[in-house]
C-alpha cells in the first residue's frame, strides 16, 4: 500500500517510554557504530553530565531517576535511528508515521526533525525534573488495573475522586490501564477495581503521579521550555499521545506536549488508528520491547518488531530497504 507521493503506509516507528530503561542499554550500538557514539556524546554535552556512563554502568537506581531515564531512553532511540539513516534509511520515504509512549513522543519528534537532539535532551531533563518536583514524595500514586474496560475504569476513577484526584493516565491496551493521582484516591480506586472484577490492581513503584492533574506545575514548566525552543514541522506525521491522530504542525505539537503532561496517553487508540490506516508493521526503536508486546495484544494483524541491537538494525534495514 502506498500514498500518492509513493511513501509506504505499511510501516510506522514507535518509541518506548519510561520503564523500558536497563543498565547497559545502547552500549552495543555505541561500540559498533560511530553514529551512535556521536549521539551519546552529544547528549552528554547537552546535559553537562556523563549520562552515558550511568546508562552503561549504572547504578540502576540512578538510571531509573525520572530526570535521567527520560533523556537516556531518548538517546538510545535516536542513536538507533541515526545508525539506520547512515545506512540508507530516509524516514520520510520509508516510514508513514511515528509515535512514542509518553517521553517516547519526544524521541519520535527528534527522529522526525521537529527538535534537535541537544534540545530534545534538555527538554526531557526539564520535563523529568519538573515532573519529579511537582508533587511531594508520598502524596501521589499510580496503579495498573488489569482486566477491565476503559469505561469501567473511568467510572471507578470518578467514584474514587471523593478522596482526591484520580484519572486514567495510560490506556495501554490489552486490558491494561494505568491510573494516577492522589495516593488515597488511587488506593481507593484500586480497591474498587478489585471489587468490580479486575484481574489485578497493582500499585506501581513510581516516584510521582504522572499524567494526572497533579502534574500541572510540570505542564507550566514545559510550556515555558517549549516556547523557547526551535521547532520544525515533522518530516513524518506524528501520532500525538493525547489525540491518537496524526499531527503535522510544530506549534500544535508543542501545545499537545504541554497537554500530555497532565493528559492521558492513548496508546491503545494509537495502535488501533495504525491498524485502521494501513499500517501492518510497527518497529519499536530503542530499549526493550514493551510496545511490541502491547501492539500484539491490541491488533493481531499488526506485527511488532523491536529494534535495539546491531543485529536488529541489520535485520530491519534488510526488510525496509529491500
Amino acid at each position: 500500500m502506498a500514498t500518492t507521493d509513493g511513501t509506504s503506509t505499511s510501516i510506522a516507528f514507535t518509541f518506548p517510554g519510561q520503564g523500558s530503561q536497563a543498565v547497559g542499554m545502547g552500549k552495543d550500538l555505541a561500540e559498533a557504530f560511530p553514529e551512535a557514539r556521536a549521539v551519546f556524546d552529544e547528549v552528554d554535552e547537552a546535559l553537562g553530565q556523563k549520562l552515558s556512563d550511568i546508562m552503561w554502568n549504572g547504578p540502576e537506581e540512578t538510571l531509573t531517576l525520572t530526570a535521567n531515564a527520560q533523556p537516556a531512553l531518548m538517546a538510545v532511540s535516536v542513536a538507533a535511528i541515526r545508525v539506520m539513516e547512515a545506512r540508507g534509511l530516509k524516514l520520510a520515504d520509508k516510514v508513514a508515521f511515528v509515535a512514542g509512549h509518553s517521553l517516547g513522543e519526544y524521541s519520535a519528534l527528534c527522529a522526525a526533525g521537529t527538535f534537535s537532539l541537544a534540545d530534545t535532551a534538555r527538554l526531557l531533563r526539564i520535563r523529568g525534573d519538573a515532573m519529579q518536583s511537582a508533587v511531594p514524595v508520598g502524596q501521589g500514586a499510580m496503579a495498573a488495573i488489569i482486566g477491565l474496560e476503559h469505561g469501567d475504569v473511568d467510572a471507578i476513577c470518578a467514584e474514587a475522586r471523593e478522596a482526591g484526584i484520580c484519572q486514567i493516565a495510560n490506556d495501554n491496551g490489552g486490558g491494561q490501564l494505568v491510573i494516577s493521582g492522589s495516593k488515597a484516591a488511587v488506593e481507593k480506586a484500586a480497591a474498587l477495581a478489585t471489587e468490580k472484577g479486575a484481574k489485578r490492581a497493582i500499585m506501581l513503584p513510581v516516584s510521582a503521579p504522572f499524567h494526572s492533574d497533579l502534574m500541572a506545575p510540570a505542564a507550566d514548566a514545559m510550556r515555558h521550555a517549549l516556547d523557547k525552543v526551535a521547532k520544525n514541522n515533522p518530516v513524518v506525521p506524528v501520532i500525538a499521545n493525547v489525540r491518537a491522530v496524526p499531527v503535522y504542525d510544530a506549534d500544535e505539537i508543542a501545545k499537545l506536549l504541554v497537554t500530555q503532561v497532565t493528559g492521558q496517553v492513548r496508546w491503545r487508540e494509537t495502535v488501533e488508528w495504525f491498524g485502521a490506516n494501513g499500517v501492518t508493521t510497527l518497529y519499536e526503536i530503542g530499549s526493550g520491547k514493551v510496545l511490541t508486546g502491547l501492539a500484539r495484544r491490541i491488533d493481531k494483524n499488526i506485527s511488532g518488531i523491536a529494534v535495539n541491537t546491531p543485529a536488529d538494525i541489520e535485520a530491519a534495514l534488510t526488510v525496509i530497504l529491500g
